[in-house]
C-alpha cells in the first residue's frame, strides 16, 4: 500500500477530551473525606448541645408572656410535689420500715405508694401533658407568628384519627421506655447504649410538638431525627443526664419537671444540617458549568435507624390489639415490602390502616338495594369502610 493511499484514509481514533461527550468521571458523585464528615457531625453535635443550654431564651419567654409563665409555674409546683413525695419514701420511709417485725410496719411503704405516691405522680404527669401543650402552642405562636399547621379534628373521621394517633403515641412512649431498660441490661455496653438511646428519646419528645405543628407525619418526624442523629443526641444529652440519677419514678418526675423548659428551647432551636445528603455548599468548577455537589463520606452514616426496634414493636402491639378487638389486619395497599426503617409507622399512627367490616346478613333488602344501585365490577361501600385514609406523603 502506497504512502499516498494510506494518508488519504480517514483517521477514526480520537484522544480523550476531543469530543463533546461527557465523561463518566465528571458524572460520578463527589464525596467528602472521612475526617471532614466526622468533623461535620461533631460540629452539629456541638450545635445541639448549645441549643440545649439556651436558658436565656427560656427566661425571656417566661418573663414576656403571662400564659407561659402561669402554666410553667403550675408544672413546676406540681412536679416538685411529686419529686418530694418520691424522695420522702426513698430516703425516709423505706429505711425506717425495712425489716420491721409487725405486718403494718412492713407494709406502710406499700400503703404510702398506693394511696399517695402513685395518684400524685399519675395526676402530675397527666396535668403536665396538658400544661406543656399550652406552653408549646403559645411559644410556637410567639416564635413563628402563626397558628400550627395541624388543625383540630372537626369530623367523626378526624376524631377517630386523633384518638388513634394519641393511642399510638402512648404505646410509643411505653415501648421507648421498655427498649431503654432492655438496652441497659446488656452486659458491658448496656448502660452506655441505654443512655445514648435515652438521649434520642428525650430529644424526640422535646421536638415532637414543633414537628406536629409543622405538619410532619410520624415517619417524617422519625426520619428527620434519624438523619440528624448527632444534633439530636447532643440536644437530649442534658435532660437524659438529669434523668439517670434516681429511681424509675424519680427519673420520670425529673423529666416532667424540665420538660416544659426544653420544649421552649426546642421551639427556638434550628436543627442542623438543613440537607443531610448535601451538607456543604457546592463548589464551582472551572472545567464544568455545573456546581460540584459533595456528599458525606460513605463510611460515616447519614441516617441511623434509631427507632426501628420501637416501631417494629409498636406495629406488633397494634396488630395484637386489632386481633383482640375482632378486626382483621389489612396491609396498606400502597406499602411496599422493601420500605426503609420507620416508614411503616405512618400507616398505624396516621389512621391509614383499612378495616374490613362484615356485611349485615339480616338486612337482605338493603343488600339488594345496594346491589341494584352499584355499577358492575364496583364493590358496594357498605362492605368496606376506610377510616382516615389518605395518600402517603413520603
Amino acid at each position: 500500500m502506497s504512502a499516498a493511499s494510506y494518508a488519504a484514509r480517514p483517521q477514526n481514533f480520537q484522544y480523550p477530551g476531543q469530543t463533546g461527550r461527557v465523561s463518566s468521571r465528571s458524572t460520578y458523585p463527589a464525596f467528602l473525606s472521612v475526617q471532614d464528615s466526622v468533623l461535620l457531625q461533631l460540629t452539629w453535635a456541638w450545635r445541639g448541645l448549645y441549643d440545649s443550654f439556651r436558658w436565656g431564651i427560656v427566661l425571656t419567654a417566661v418573663a414576656g408572656d403571662s400564659e407561659i409563665r402561669a402554666n410553667l409555674y403550675k408544672s413546676l409546683l406540681l412536679n416538685s410535689l411529686s419529686l418530694i413525695s418520691i424522695y420522702i419514701f426513698d430516703l425516709l420511709l423505706q429505711p425506717l420500715v425495712q425489716d420491721q417485725p409487725k405486718w403494718f410496719h412492713r407494709n406502710i411503704g406499700w400503703f404510702y405508694q398506693v394511696l399517695w405516691l402513685l395518684p400524685v405522680v399519675g395526676i402530675s404527669l397527666y396535668l403536665n401533658g396538658t400544661w406543656c401543650t399550652i406552653i408549646a402552642k403559645r411559644t410556637f405562636l410567639l416564635q413563628h407568628g402563626g397558628r400550627p399547621v395541624a388543625a383540630q379534628p372537626t369530623s367523626y373521621t378526624g376524631m377517630l384519627k386523633a384518638v388513634a394517633t394519641s393511642a399510638y403515641r402512648v404505646v410509643m412512649v411505653c415501648t421507648s421506655v421498655i427498649v431503654s431498660f432492655a438496652l441497659q441490661r446488656i452486659p458491658f455496653i448496656g448502660p452506655v447504649a441505654g443512655f445514648i438511646f435515652l438521649c434520642w428519646v428525650d430529644a424526640y419528645y422535646c421536638f415532637e410538638f414543633v414537628w406536629i405543628a409543622r405538619g410532619l407525619s410520624l415517619s417524617q418526624r422519625i426520619r428527620h431525627l434519624e438523619e440528624r442523629w448527632a444534633y439530636y443526641f447532643a440536644f437530649g444529652l442534658p435532660s437524659a443526664a438529669l434523668c439517670t440519677w434516681g429511681t424509675g419514678l424519680a427519673n420520670a418526675a425529673i423529666f416532667a419537671l424540665v420538660f416544659p423548659v426544653y420544649i421552649i428551647m426546642a421551639t427556638h432551636a434550628r436543627p442542623v444540617p438543613a440537607d443531610p445528603y448535601n451538607p456543604m455548599p457546592p463548589i464551582t468548577s472551572a472545567k464544568s458549568e455545573n456546581d460540584i455537589i459533595r456528599h458525606p463520606s460513605p463510611f460515616v452514616p447519614i441516617r441511623i435507624p434509631i427507632f426501628a426496634l420501637v416501631i417494629w414493636i409498636n406495629d406488633a402491639v397494634v396488630k395484637i390489639l386489632n386481633v383482640i378487638g375482632g378486626r382483621p389486619i389489612v396491609r396498606h395497599r400502597g406499602a411496599a415490602r422493601s420500605r426503609a426503617f420507620s416508614d411503616p409507622s405512618e400507616s398505624a399512627e396516621d389512621g391509614t390502616v383499612k378495616m374490613e367490616m362484615k356485611a349485615f346478613t339480616n338486612s337482605t333488602s338493603f343488600s339488594s338495594m345496594s346491589t341494584a344501585t352499584t355499577p358492575k365490577g364496583v364493590r358496594a361501600t357498605s362492605g368496606r369502610v376506610k377510616l382516615g385514609a389518605r395518600p402517603k406523603l413520603d
